[in-house]
């Protein structure tokens, strides 16, 4: 197999050659462009070459379902901000922010429709497969978002609901893009099922590590203000393994979130976190999810050399800065 950076170099110069309506439609185009020229990870693409390659296959078989799932995966990400009034993605402005909402909306449509037309070039052995798996996808991502949207009216979210809620929302689209890819390479079955868990648990891992992020991270690494969920009342990993602890740092921690000042606020929570232990509880939380992905990928038919370069991998997510 490749080095990772080949793979998101493969990625690029895909992401670089999509073929997108004429000059005439610029206000429909330029948004899109906007959004996919603004970096990343690329993990989800990448993903999907390594797995393709992994089992077999020509990594470039995947090319495709990858180009297809990257776009997926951005369309969220603009939809997501227009819902949460997010100015900045990625330590630059959203694309609403940019282009206005309107624009933002009708871009991330054509998005979704692009999104499809790639997966549907995937080659017609697996093409039936591959479209269950990623139209199942899409429907659990929507359906996270939703859990989202009805957390911020809810007092009574549990550390149970958000997991169901990342799962649906992040670690879905994890599993998916190694799960196709493994499809593609010609995995069976059961690798295939077992590489989409051991995305859905290192998926499950990179949320609640994004969501420390948020809070004790560095904003220009990180790529957006920090405290914004704290900020915008969103129910997080953090928020509510100490909302469920038993003690004054739950007490002191409901009363902080009604303080109006947006600064003293978040001050004043992040106070709170540091007191009850948070970053222990998040390190664990990560830990017990990445040792139930490493015993999924321990189980697939990979040879000892393919499972230490996915290891190494969420490893690697995990324990970013960004």
């Amino acid at each position: 197999m490749k080095a990772i950076s080949e793979y998101t170099s493969d990625v690029e110069t895909l992401l670089r050659d999509i073929e997108l309506p004429g000059e005439k439609f610029a206000g429909l185009t330029d948004p899109i462009r906007y959004a996919l020229s603004a970096g990343g990870k690329r993990l989800r693409p990448v993903m999907t070459l390594m797995a393709a390659e992994a089992f077999g296959g020509d990594a470039m078989r995947a090319a495709d379902a990858a180009v297809g799932l990257e776009i997926f995966h951005n369309f969220t990400l603009l939809h997501d901000d227009v819902m949460d009034k997010s100015e900045v993605r990625r330590g630059r402005p959203s694309v609403h922010a940019r282009f206005g909402v309107n624009s933002a909306i009708l871009s991330g449509d054509t998005m979704l429709t692009l999104a499809s037309i790639y997966i549907n070039k995937v080659e017609d052995l697996q093409l039936r497969r591959v479209n269950d798996i990623f139209n199942n996808m899409a429907l659990d991502v929507y359906k996270g978002q939703q859990l989202d949207m009805d957390f911020e009216t809810r007092d009574d979210v549990t550390l149970a609901d958000y997991i169901e809620m990342i799962s649906l929302k992040t670690g879905a689209l994890l599993g998916a893009a190694l799960q196709i890819g493994a499809v593609i390479g010609g995995a069976s079955d059961k690798d295939a099922g077992k590489m989409y868990e051991f995305g859905m648990n290192v998926g499950l891992a990179f949320q609640i590590q994004d969501d420390w992020l948020d809070t004790f991270g560095d904003s220009i690494t990180f790529g957006k203000p920090i405290g914004g969920d704290i900020a915008n009342n969103k129910k997080t990993y953090l928020r509510l393994a100490v909302g469920e602890s038993s003690g004054a740092d739950a007490g002191a921690l409901k009363m902080a979130m009604t303080i109006p000042d947006r600064e003293m606020k978040i001050k004043t929570v992040t106070r709170i976190y540091e007191k009850a232990g948070v970053g222990d509880m998040c390190r664990k939380a990560v830990d017990a999810y990445m040792s139930k992905a490493l015993g999924a990928l321990r189980s697939t038919s990979l040879d000892d050399d393919r499972k230490d370069t996915f290891r190494r991998l969420a490893e690697k997510l995990v324990g970013r800065k960004k």
